[in-house]
């Protein structure tokens, strides 16, 4: 039975707080937008004199916007903007380097022009572009009724300066690979977002921004930083932990409880699929280096495996299509006494649903995107030893125990056994010992939040963490949170109109506190 709770935080609701605030909360950045035609600097107070929308230089536009197109029911135009590398840099420097951010419009077909409300999506990751329109459907079909929808590849994906396994290999080294990645966290992911803002929604006003997942750990930061940009704020599986220096080691460890309760639901739900991953965990470790070759030239280890618990546990359908996937994993035997294989279909199935040579980024900052003023130390690979006798494939084999699969964590051994990310291991190891990251949230500014925000927290969300996330909300001032299992991590996707629907009904006050 699905069970939806809606929680009122200990704070003031967000809405009271607005209206009994006056003036509204003094602003995190130093907000400066130029335009070819005019230079206009709005000055508002810093919270840290380090959050900062650096001016952009005049002999150049900042911005490029594209014609209207259409798919069925929408309207969509392109945007690109020149932002800098490193938003402190260009602050002091007008020849800082800039990347390219892309952003697209969507509007309903038919209200190109009028005056609608802006709302900014951030999608989940890191490392992942915008979702990419076919037609009016899901989430983006409800918001378009009241909103212009800005739908955001953040820094580093998409079409925003991708970094990609091939363009990382134009720098010469790690050390400067870490340097230029150390840019795109969620820090300077805001910063990007509220330079767009300034260019491009009419008089700069606030807009309200839709979190999914890692895209809602950098709402909790625009809240933290530069909450005068803010209208309001939806969350959707994404409240971040917030404690200090580096928090991946409690993540990890309320995570593997998490995983290790899907995969007791997935054998109970396919039972002789037990069988089957013994087989295949017995034939890769006794393969010859302890592994086969994938198609791209990696290696699938019984370790690597383990990985397809990464999409295969957590979302709506997970579990079906990782029974599908081991279906085929064997090649049929057609000539008598032919040696037993994997088949070519499994393998490249199985590099298609881990994808992290197509989006580097996932990999190389995963672990980084906890920390601040500290090293995450590979994290995952720390814990998951604390939980060797149960995660241990080769062992639970000759054990006879279900192979437990792995859930969002990224160990070293990937960038061994990919064959694309082994030139960024050095900057990966480099990347998990660097401790100057600067800092995400700002507690003192959440507990003292005006922004109206409502948050959907997922039950068994196998990703975020339930009881982290309750934690987290009890700092946000006038939080609302949907506690609900009626939907997985992946509910804006799979229920988009009605988590939509909820989250705005929270905020409008449709649904009552009590």
């Amino acid at each position: 039975m699905a069970v939806a709770v809606v929680i009122r935080s200990a704070f003031p609701t967000a809405a009271a707080a607005a209206a009994a605030a006056a003036p509204r909360l003094r602003p995190a950045f130093v907000a400066a937008a130029c335009a070819a035609s005019s230079r206009r600097r709005l000055r508002r107070g810093s919270l840290s004199s380090g959050w900062r929308v650096a001016a952009m230089s005049s002999r150049a536009s900042p911005h490029e916007a594209g014609a209207w197109y259409a798919v069925p029911d929408l309207s969509l135009r392109d945007h690109r903007f020149a932002v800098p590398l490193d938003h402190a840099a260009a602050a002091a420097s007008a020849s800082a380097p800039t990347i390219t951010v892309f952003a697209r419009e969507v509007v309903a077909a038919g209200k190109e022009d009028l005056p609608l409300p802006y709302l900014l999506f951030l999608q989940g990751g890191p490392g992942f572009e915008s979702p990419r329109p076919t037609e009016a459907s899901g989430w983006i079909k409800k918001a378009c009724e009241e909103y212009r929808v800005v739908l955001l590849d953040q820094r580093g994906t998409g079409l925003s300066t991708p970094l990609t396994t091939s363009s990382l290999s134009q720098m010469t080294s790690a050390t400067e690979q870490v340097e230029y990645l150390k840019h795109f966290r969620a820090d300077n992911i805001v910063k990007d977002a509220e330079f767009i803002r300034l260019h491009l929604v009419p008089d700069a006003k606030p807009w309200t921004v839709l979190g999914q997942s890692y895209g809602g750990f950098c709402a909790v930061t625009y809240l933290s930083f530069a909450p005068e940009g803010l209208k309001s704020v939806l969350l959707t599986g994404g409240l971040p932990p917030l404690g200090s220096a580096c928090t991946a080691n409690t993540v990890y460890k309320a995570c593997f409880k998490q995983v290790q309760q899907q995969n007791e639901k997935y054998y109970m739900r396919y039972p002789q699929d037990v069988k089957v991953i013994h087989e295949v965990v017995k034939y890769l470790s006794e393969s010859e280096g302890g592994g086969v070759s994938l198609p791209s030239g990696g290696r699938l280890t019984p370790k690597m495996l383990q990985c397809l618990g990464l999409s295969g546990l957590g979302s709506y359908g997970g579990f079906e299509r990782l029974h599908y996937l081991f279906e085929r994993v064997w090649d049929p035997i057609i000539v008598p006494g032919a040696k037993k294989n994997i088949s070519y279909y499994f393998l490249k199935e199985f590099e298609t649903w881990l994808g992290f040579d197509q989006n580097p980024l996932y990999a190389l900052l995963h672990e980084s995107i906890y920390c601040q003023g500290s090293s995450s130390k590979w994290s995952a690979h720390k814990i998951s030893s604390e939980h060797e006798s149960l995660f241990d494939p080769i062992k639970a084999t000759k054990e006879g125990r279900p192979v437990y699969f792995t859930g969002e964590m990224v160990f070293p051994c990937i960038f061994d056994e990919i064959h694309a990310l082994r030139p960024l291991k050095e900057a990966a190891h480099l990347l998990a010992e660097k401790e100057d990251w600067p800092p995400l949230y700002d507690v003192n500014v959440l507990n003292n939040n005006k922004v109206p925000v409502a948050a959907a927290v997922y039950y068994e969300d196998m990703y975020v963490n339930f009881n982290i996330g309750k934690e987290t909300a009890s700092q946000i001032a006038g939080i609302r949170l949907w506690v609900t299992n009626e939907y997985m991590h992946s509910g804006i996707r799979d229920g988009g109109s009605h988590v939509f629907d909820h989250l705005m009904a929270l905020l409008t006050g449709k649904k009552p506190l009590f």
